[in-house]
Protein backbone atom coordinates (compact mmCIF):
# COMPACT_ATOMS: atom_id res chain seq x y z
CA UNK A 1 0.00 0.00 0.00
CA UNK A 2 1.28 3.19 -1.03
CA UNK A 3 2.11 5.38 1.93
CA UNK A 4 -0.85 7.26 3.44
CA UNK A 5 -2.79 5.67 1.25
CA UNK A 6 -5.21 4.61 3.82
CA UNK A 7 -5.81 8.04 5.37
CA UNK A 8 -9.76 8.26 5.04
CA UNK A 9 -11.41 11.18 4.66
CA UNK A 10 -13.65 11.79 7.34
CA UNK A 11 -15.60 14.37 9.60
CA UNK A 12 -18.11 15.49 6.72
CA UNK A 13 -21.37 14.39 8.53
CA UNK A 14 -20.87 17.29 10.39
CA UNK A 15 -20.93 19.71 8.11
CA UNK A 16 -23.91 18.21 5.88
CA UNK A 17 -26.58 16.93 8.04
CA UNK A 18 -28.43 20.61 8.53
CA UNK A 19 -31.32 21.83 6.25
CA UNK A 20 -31.47 25.37 5.77
CA UNK A 21 -34.10 27.26 7.46
CA UNK A 22 -36.55 29.66 5.96
CA UNK A 23 -36.38 32.44 7.80
CA UNK A 24 -35.59 36.20 5.59
CA UNK A 25 -32.22 36.49 3.37
CA UNK A 26 -29.35 35.01 5.57
CA UNK A 27 -26.42 36.59 3.34
CA UNK A 28 -24.09 33.53 2.58
CA UNK A 29 -24.10 30.66 5.34
CA UNK A 30 -21.19 29.38 5.80
CA UNK A 31 -21.18 26.48 4.29
CA UNK A 32 -19.23 25.10 6.18
CA UNK A 33 -18.23 27.39 8.10
CA UNK A 34 -20.52 28.20 6.88
CA UNK A 35 -22.65 26.96 9.49
CA UNK A 36 -22.80 28.39 13.20
CA UNK A 37 -24.33 28.20 16.56
CA UNK A 38 -26.65 30.98 18.43
CA UNK A 39 -26.33 28.56 21.67
CA UNK A 40 -29.37 27.57 24.10
CA UNK A 41 -30.30 28.84 27.14
CA UNK A 42 -28.67 27.98 30.62
CA UNK A 43 -31.01 25.96 33.01
CA UNK A 44 -31.53 28.06 35.80
CA UNK A 45 -30.00 26.65 39.58
CA UNK A 46 -32.49 25.34 41.78
CA UNK A 47 -33.20 27.98 44.37
CA UNK A 48 -32.61 30.52 41.42
CA UNK A 49 -35.55 33.01 41.53
CA UNK A 50 -36.69 37.01 40.79
CA UNK A 51 -36.44 38.69 44.10
CA UNK A 52 -39.71 38.78 46.63
CA UNK A 53 -37.99 41.36 48.58
CA UNK A 54 -41.24 44.14 48.64
CA UNK A 55 -38.11 47.58 48.70
CA UNK A 56 -37.33 45.80 45.50
CA UNK A 57 -40.68 45.20 43.76
CA UNK A 58 -38.90 44.96 40.33
CA UNK A 59 -39.59 41.79 38.12
CA UNK A 60 -36.34 41.28 37.16
CA UNK A 61 -33.60 38.97 38.46
CA UNK A 62 -31.40 41.01 41.07
CA UNK A 63 -28.58 40.07 39.03
CA UNK A 64 -29.29 42.94 36.30
CA UNK A 65 -30.47 41.24 33.51
CA UNK A 66 -32.98 43.80 31.83
CA UNK A 67 -35.20 43.57 28.72
CA UNK A 68 -33.58 45.60 26.46
CA UNK A 69 -34.93 46.83 23.10
CA UNK A 70 -33.72 48.63 20.58
CA UNK A 71 -34.65 50.03 16.87
CA UNK A 72 -33.23 51.80 14.60
CA UNK A 73 -32.96 51.29 10.18
CA UNK A 74 -30.61 50.22 7.74
CA UNK A 75 -29.29 52.08 4.99
CA UNK A 76 -26.79 51.75 1.60
CA UNK A 77 -24.30 54.47 1.32
CA UNK A 78 -26.49 55.54 -1.35
CA UNK A 79 -29.15 56.75 1.31
CA UNK A 80 -31.50 53.76 -0.45
CA UNK A 81 -33.13 50.95 1.97
CA UNK A 82 -31.86 47.59 0.74
CA UNK A 83 -33.95 45.49 -1.00
CA UNK A 84 -34.17 42.26 0.92
CA UNK A 85 -33.63 41.91 4.58
CA UNK A 86 -30.20 42.25 6.72
CA UNK A 87 -29.41 40.52 9.68
CA UNK A 88 -28.99 42.36 12.96
CA UNK A 89 -25.81 41.10 15.28
CA UNK A 90 -24.04 41.95 18.43
CA UNK A 91 -20.51 41.99 18.31
CA UNK A 92 -19.25 41.08 22.02
CA UNK A 93 -15.39 39.93 21.63
CA UNK A 94 -15.54 39.58 18.25
CA UNK A 95 -17.88 37.02 18.59
CA UNK A 96 -21.22 38.02 16.19
CA UNK A 97 -24.62 36.77 17.69
CA UNK A 98 -27.52 37.03 15.32
CA UNK A 99 -30.66 39.83 17.08
CA UNK A 100 -32.88 40.40 13.98
CA UNK A 101 -33.62 41.22 10.38
CA UNK A 102 -34.58 44.60 8.91
CA UNK A 103 -38.20 44.84 7.86
CA UNK A 104 -38.46 45.71 3.35
CA UNK A 105 -37.97 49.21 4.66
CA UNK A 106 -35.09 48.81 6.63
CA UNK A 107 -36.67 49.00 9.53
CA UNK A 108 -35.59 46.85 12.88
CA UNK A 109 -36.90 46.54 16.10
CA UNK A 110 -34.89 43.84 18.67
CA UNK A 111 -34.77 42.77 21.75
CA UNK A 112 -31.06 41.92 23.07
CA UNK A 113 -30.60 38.43 24.10
CA UNK A 114 -33.88 37.24 23.59
CA UNK A 115 -34.14 33.88 23.00
CA UNK A 116 -34.86 33.38 19.49
CA UNK A 117 -34.44 30.21 16.69
CA UNK A 118 -32.97 32.26 14.01
CA UNK A 119 -30.86 30.56 11.37
CA UNK A 120 -27.39 32.17 11.79
CA UNK A 121 -25.25 33.09 8.36
CA UNK A 122 -22.02 32.32 7.77
CA UNK A 123 -20.12 35.09 9.86
CA UNK A 124 -21.91 33.74 13.15
CA UNK A 125 -19.78 30.94 14.58
CA UNK A 126 -20.12 29.06 17.70
CA UNK A 127 -18.81 31.02 20.65
CA UNK A 128 -15.85 30.47 22.75
CA UNK A 129 -16.12 32.61 25.40
CA UNK A 130 -19.25 31.96 26.48
CA UNK A 131 -21.25 35.05 24.89
CA UNK A 132 -23.54 32.76 23.39
CA UNK A 133 -25.17 31.90 27.07
CA UNK A 134 -25.44 36.01 28.15
CA UNK A 135 -29.55 36.15 27.72
CA UNK A 136 -31.55 35.29 30.44
CA UNK A 137 -32.47 31.85 31.52
CA UNK A 138 -36.01 33.17 31.22
CA UNK A 139 -35.71 34.89 27.98
CA UNK A 140 -36.51 37.86 29.67
CA UNK A 141 -33.14 40.48 28.58
CA UNK A 142 -29.32 40.65 29.09
CA UNK A 143 -27.11 42.08 31.69
CA UNK A 144 -25.79 45.36 31.16
CA UNK A 145 -22.88 44.81 32.55
CA UNK A 146 -21.71 42.52 29.70
CA UNK A 147 -22.69 44.82 26.66
CA UNK A 148 -19.50 46.54 27.64
CA UNK A 149 -17.59 45.09 24.96
CA UNK A 150 -19.93 44.72 22.41
CA UNK A 151 -21.49 46.71 19.28
CA UNK A 152 -24.32 46.57 16.95
CA UNK A 153 -23.82 46.20 13.48
CA UNK A 154 -25.67 44.72 10.27
CA UNK A 155 -24.81 42.30 8.35
CA UNK A 156 -25.18 42.01 4.86
CA UNK A 157 -22.18 40.36 2.94
CA UNK A 158 -20.61 42.06 -0.24
CA UNK A 159 -20.81 45.09 2.52
CA UNK A 160 -19.21 46.79 5.50
CA UNK A 161 -21.18 47.91 8.42
CA UNK A 162 -21.10 51.22 10.38
CA UNK A 163 -21.05 50.34 14.33
CA UNK A 164 -23.11 51.71 16.93
CA UNK A 165 -21.40 51.10 20.54
CA UNK A 166 -23.50 48.92 23.28
CA UNK A 167 -21.38 50.01 25.95
CA UNK A 168 -23.35 52.30 27.75
CA UNK A 169 -26.56 51.32 26.48
CA UNK A 170 -28.86 50.93 29.84
CA UNK A 171 -32.57 49.38 29.28
CA UNK A 172 -34.24 52.67 30.21
CA UNK A 173 -32.45 54.56 27.71
CA UNK A 174 -34.21 55.27 24.46
CA UNK A 175 -34.23 52.74 22.05
CA UNK A 176 -33.57 54.60 18.94
CA UNK A 177 -30.42 53.56 17.80
CA UNK A 178 -30.46 55.86 14.83
CA UNK A 179 -29.07 54.77 11.37
CA UNK A 180 -26.87 51.72 10.33
CA UNK A 181 -24.80 52.32 7.14
CA UNK A 182 -23.90 49.70 4.76
CA UNK A 183 -20.85 50.45 2.81
CA UNK A 184 -20.66 48.60 -0.54
CA UNK A 185 -16.71 46.23 0.06
CA UNK A 186 -14.58 47.35 -3.25
CA UNK A 187 -13.44 44.03 -5.29
CA UNK A 188 -16.42 42.25 -4.65
CA UNK A 189 -18.17 40.73 -7.54
CA UNK A 190 -21.15 38.87 -6.24
CA UNK A 191 -23.46 40.11 -3.29
CA UNK A 192 -26.28 38.34 -1.48
CA UNK A 193 -29.01 41.44 -2.70
CA UNK A 194 -30.36 40.92 -5.99
CA UNK A 195 -29.99 43.51 -8.60
CA UNK A 196 -33.58 42.31 -9.66
CA UNK A 197 -35.41 43.08 -6.57
CA UNK A 198 -35.29 46.70 -7.43
CA UNK A 199 -37.78 46.16 -10.49
CA UNK A 200 -39.84 43.54 -8.78
CA UNK A 201 -43.54 44.54 -9.40
CA UNK A 202 -45.60 45.64 -6.67
CA UNK A 203 -47.42 42.65 -5.96
CA UNK A 204 -44.42 40.49 -6.66
CA UNK A 205 -42.82 42.45 -4.00
CA UNK A 206 -45.60 41.87 -1.63
CA UNK A 207 -45.90 38.12 -2.24
CA UNK A 208 -42.16 37.99 -2.03
CA UNK A 209 -42.63 39.69 1.33
CA UNK A 210 -45.69 37.15 2.64
CA UNK A 211 -43.75 34.42 1.81
CA UNK A 212 -41.32 35.73 3.83
CA UNK A 213 -43.69 36.05 7.02
CA UNK A 214 -44.49 32.54 6.77
CA UNK A 215 -41.25 30.58 6.23
CA UNK A 216 -40.16 33.45 9.94
CA UNK A 217 -43.56 31.92 11.58
CA UNK A 218 -42.51 28.02 10.10
CA UNK A 219 -45.53 28.05 7.65
CA UNK A 220 -43.95 26.36 4.55
CA UNK A 221 -47.00 25.63 2.92
CA UNK A 222 -47.97 29.62 3.00
CA UNK A 223 -44.31 30.87 2.46
CA UNK A 224 -44.05 28.27 -0.67
CA UNK A 225 -47.21 29.36 -1.79
CA UNK A 226 -46.20 32.99 -1.65
CA UNK A 227 -43.09 32.49 -3.42
CA UNK A 228 -44.61 30.44 -6.40
CA UNK A 229 -46.84 33.88 -7.07
CA UNK A 230 -43.92 35.95 -6.63
CA UNK A 231 -41.90 34.01 -8.99
CA UNK A 232 -45.05 33.64 -11.38
CA UNK A 233 -45.24 37.66 -11.77
CA UNK A 234 -42.21 38.25 -11.72
CA UNK A 235 -39.59 35.28 -13.16
CA UNK A 236 -36.31 37.00 -12.64
CA UNK A 237 -37.12 37.69 -9.58
CA UNK A 238 -33.53 36.08 -8.10
CA UNK A 239 -34.22 36.41 -4.20
CA UNK A 240 -38.08 35.13 -4.68
CA UNK A 241 -36.51 31.62 -6.64
CA UNK A 242 -33.77 31.52 -3.71
CA UNK A 243 -36.53 31.88 -1.04
CA UNK A 244 -38.38 29.17 -2.88
CA UNK A 245 -35.51 27.13 -3.02
CA UNK A 246 -35.01 26.76 0.43
CA UNK A 247 -38.48 26.13 1.39
CA UNK A 248 -38.40 22.86 -0.96
CA UNK A 249 -34.54 21.83 0.19
CA UNK A 250 -36.66 22.16 3.88
CA UNK A 251 -39.17 19.98 2.56
CA UNK A 252 -36.89 17.25 1.25
CA UNK A 253 -37.44 18.18 -2.55
CA UNK A 254 -34.83 18.40 -3.74
CA UNK A 255 -35.20 18.35 -7.28
CA UNK A 256 -37.96 21.61 -6.97
CA UNK A 257 -34.63 23.04 -4.47
CA UNK A 258 -32.24 22.42 -7.18
CA UNK A 259 -33.72 24.10 -9.99
CA UNK A 260 -35.55 27.12 -7.64
CA UNK A 261 -31.63 27.60 -6.99
CA UNK A 262 -30.87 27.48 -10.77
CA UNK A 263 -33.68 29.69 -11.84
CA UNK A 264 -32.57 32.19 -8.95
CA UNK A 265 -28.89 32.02 -11.18
CA UNK A 266 -30.52 32.53 -14.08
CA UNK A 267 -31.78 35.50 -12.88
CA UNK A 268 -28.82 37.12 -11.56
CA UNK A 269 -25.78 35.23 -12.28
CA UNK A 270 -23.62 37.12 -9.45
CA UNK A 271 -26.24 36.22 -6.72
CA UNK A 272 -24.01 34.31 -4.24
CA UNK A 273 -26.48 32.52 -2.33
CA UNK A 274 -28.05 30.02 -4.38
CA UNK A 275 -24.62 28.84 -5.59
CA UNK A 276 -23.54 28.15 -1.87
CA UNK A 277 -26.95 26.22 -1.27
CA UNK A 278 -26.09 24.02 -4.43
CA UNK A 279 -22.71 22.92 -3.84
CA UNK A 280 -24.44 21.90 -0.05
CA UNK A 281 -26.62 19.84 -1.69
CA UNK A 282 -24.03 18.55 -4.34
CA UNK A 283 -21.84 17.87 -1.09
CA UNK A 284 -24.49 16.11 0.36
CA UNK A 285 -25.12 13.93 -3.09
CA UNK A 286 -21.02 13.30 -3.04
CA UNK A 287 -21.10 15.16 -6.35
CA UNK A 288 -17.43 16.24 -6.16
CA UNK A 289 -16.79 17.63 -9.30
CA UNK A 290 -19.77 20.05 -8.62
CA UNK A 291 -18.93 20.78 -5.41
CA UNK A 292 -15.41 21.71 -6.78
CA UNK A 293 -16.98 23.61 -9.84
CA UNK A 294 -19.25 25.67 -7.64
CA UNK A 295 -17.43 26.12 -4.49
CA UNK A 296 -14.67 28.11 -7.20
CA UNK A 297 -17.85 30.45 -8.65
CA UNK A 298 -18.72 31.44 -4.88
CA UNK A 299 -15.14 32.41 -4.57
CA UNK A 300 -14.73 33.92 -7.49
CA UNK A 301 -17.23 35.86 -7.16
CA UNK A 302 -17.34 36.99 -3.25
CA UNK A 303 -14.83 34.91 -1.38
CA UNK A 304 -14.59 37.69 1.23
CA UNK A 305 -17.59 36.86 2.71
CA UNK A 306 -17.93 33.19 1.72
CA UNK A 307 -14.71 31.77 3.62
CA UNK A 308 -15.90 28.38 3.94
CA UNK A 309 -15.89 28.00 -0.09
CA UNK A 310 -12.53 27.37 0.42
CA UNK A 311 -12.67 24.38 2.91
CA UNK A 312 -15.44 22.49 0.96
CA UNK A 313 -13.05 23.45 -2.25
CA UNK A 314 -10.80 21.48 -0.72
CA UNK A 315 -12.96 18.90 0.07
CA UNK A 316 -14.11 18.19 -3.02
CA UNK A 317 -10.52 18.17 -4.78
CA UNK A 318 -9.18 15.79 -2.42
CA UNK A 319 -11.73 13.34 -3.15
CA UNK A 320 -10.82 13.99 -7.12
CA UNK A 321 -7.49 13.32 -6.14
CA UNK A 322 -6.49 17.33 -7.24
CA UNK A 323 -4.22 17.45 -4.49
CA UNK A 324 -2.27 21.02 -5.68
CA UNK A 325 -5.99 22.92 -6.04
CA UNK A 326 -7.01 21.33 -2.73
CA UNK A 327 -3.76 22.01 -0.90
CA UNK A 328 -4.43 25.75 -2.14
CA UNK A 329 -7.85 26.45 -1.08
CA UNK A 330 -7.08 24.50 2.38
CA UNK A 331 -4.17 26.74 3.02
CA UNK A 332 -6.62 29.63 1.90
CA UNK A 333 -9.37 28.50 4.12
CA UNK A 334 -6.70 28.21 7.24
CA UNK A 335 -5.69 31.57 6.62
CA UNK A 336 -9.36 33.02 6.52
CA UNK A 337 -10.33 31.32 9.79
CA UNK A 338 -8.47 33.71 12.36
CA UNK A 339 -10.56 32.99 15.16
CA UNK A 340 -9.72 28.87 14.85
CA UNK A 341 -13.60 27.96 14.24
CA UNK A 342 -12.81 25.33 12.11
CA UNK A 343 -10.72 22.61 12.95
CA UNK A 344 -11.61 20.51 10.61
CA UNK A 345 -9.52 22.48 8.24
CA UNK A 346 -6.52 21.43 9.57
CA UNK A 347 -7.56 17.98 9.29
CA UNK A 348 -8.28 17.97 5.80
CA UNK A 349 -4.93 19.65 5.07
CA UNK A 350 -3.64 16.77 7.18
CA UNK A 351 -4.88 14.06 4.60
CA UNK A 352 -3.81 16.62 1.48
CA UNK A 353 -0.04 16.42 2.60
CA UNK A 354 0.37 12.70 3.68
CA UNK A 355 -1.31 12.21 0.06
CA UNK A 356 1.59 14.15 -1.15
CA UNK A 357 4.00 12.33 1.04
CA UNK A 358 4.92 15.05 3.38
CA UNK A 359 4.30 13.23 6.39
CA UNK A 360 5.72 15.95 8.77
CA UNK A 361 3.45 18.56 7.56
CA UNK A 362 0.61 16.34 7.54
CA UNK A 363 1.23 15.34 11.59
CA UNK A 364 1.33 18.62 12.68
CA UNK A 365 -1.78 19.38 11.16
CA UNK A 366 -3.43 16.40 12.79
CA UNK A 367 -1.74 17.46 16.23
CA UNK A 368 -3.36 20.80 15.51
CA UNK A 369 -6.82 19.52 14.95
CA UNK A 370 -6.68 16.94 18.16
CA UNK A 371 -5.37 20.60 19.96
CA UNK A 372 -8.56 22.15 18.87
CA UNK A 373 -11.24 19.97 19.37
CA UNK A 374 -10.26 16.79 21.93
CA UNK A 375 -13.23 15.93 22.61
CA UNK A 376 -14.33 15.59 18.76
CA UNK A 377 -16.06 12.40 18.15
CA UNK A 378 -13.50 11.49 15.52
CA UNK A 379 -10.42 12.40 17.97
CA UNK A 380 -9.58 8.46 18.35
CA UNK A 381 -9.61 8.17 14.53
CA UNK A 382 -7.40 10.81 13.92
CA UNK A 383 -5.09 9.95 16.57
CA UNK A 384 -4.35 6.52 14.78
CA UNK A 385 -4.01 8.14 11.56
CA UNK A 386 -1.28 10.41 13.33
CA UNK A 387 0.72 7.49 14.04
CA UNK A 388 0.66 5.87 10.91
CA UNK A 389 1.56 9.94 9.78
CA UNK A 390 4.57 10.12 12.23
CA UNK A 391 5.68 6.19 11.50
CA UNK A 392 6.14 7.22 7.67
CA UNK A 393 8.06 10.69 8.66
CA UNK A 394 10.49 8.63 11.02
CA UNK A 395 10.92 6.14 8.26
CA UNK A 396 11.38 9.10 5.45
CA UNK A 397 13.89 10.89 8.11
CA UNK A 398 15.92 7.96 8.21
CA UNK A 399 19.52 8.00 6.52
CA UNK A 400 19.65 5.62 3.38
CA UNK A 401 21.55 2.46 4.15
CA UNK A 402 24.93 2.64 2.14
CA UNK A 403 25.17 -0.10 -0.47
Amino acid sequence: MAAGAGLSIALLSAQTGSKPTTGGTTGGTTGGTTGGSTGSSSIPRPGSTTSTNPSNPSPFPTDGVRPIFLTGKVVLNDGSAPSESVMIQRVCNGNPHAEGYTDSKGHFSIQLGQNREMFADASETPSRSGMNNMSNPLGGGIRESQLMTCDLRASLPGFRSDLISLASRRYMDNPDVGTIVLHRLANVEGLTISATSALAPKDARKAYEKGLEGAKKNKPDDAQKEFEKATSLYPKYAAAWFELGKVYEQRDHVAEARKAYEEAITADAKYVNPYERIYMMALKENKWQEVADTSERVIHLNSYDFPAAFYYNAVANLQLSKLEPAEKSAREALKLDTAHQNPRTNYILGLILAQKKDFTGSAECLRTFLKDAPASKDAERVRSQLAEVEKYAQAKAQPEPEK
